[in-house]
């Protein structure tokens, strides 16, 4: 795959567009009516030339009366490999909000149903801070 050439993982869901797009008997031009676009950009779609956003595709799955994970079944295992991470994130060492305590806090917080009760922990770990923090 060069800087030029489409995604595999983009055809594939073009692919997965135009099938159901004929299984459904509509033309390039009125399916990109229903949502407002040209036939022009939903032939893109289709071959994989432009990315289909995450809105678009939650669009096109109402009309096209499918599921959003319809686009992405049956893909190939190469492709599902191609995508996959090799590492899980892990967030810098010195950075404080995903350290311990802070995670204990926001869960203990979390927890608090009492909006006065939360006003009230947030003034005082404001009072506490130093620098004064504003929120």
């Amino acid at each position: 795959m060069t800087k030029s050439s489409p995604h595999p993982v983009d055809v594939h869901v073009g692919a997965r567009i135009r099938t159901l797009r004929k299984l459904r008997k509509l033309s390039q031009s009125k399916l990109g009516d229903q949502i407002g676009l040209t036939f022009q950009q939903i032939q893109k779609y289709e071959h994989g030339a432009n990315r289909v956003g995450a809105s678009r595709l939650h669009e096109l799955s109402h009309i096209l009366d499918v599921p959003v994970s319809y686009f992405f079944d049956d893909m190939p295992e190469e492709l599902q490999e191609v995508t996959r991470s090799p590492a899980p994130y892990s967030p810098p060492k010195n950075d404080p909000y995903h350290s311990a305590d802070v995670r204990e806090l926001l869960l203990a917080f979390h927890s608090i149903t009492d909006t006065k009760k939360r006003r009230a922990i947030t003034d005082m770990a404001k009072s506490l801070s130093k620098p004064k923090v504003t929120v």
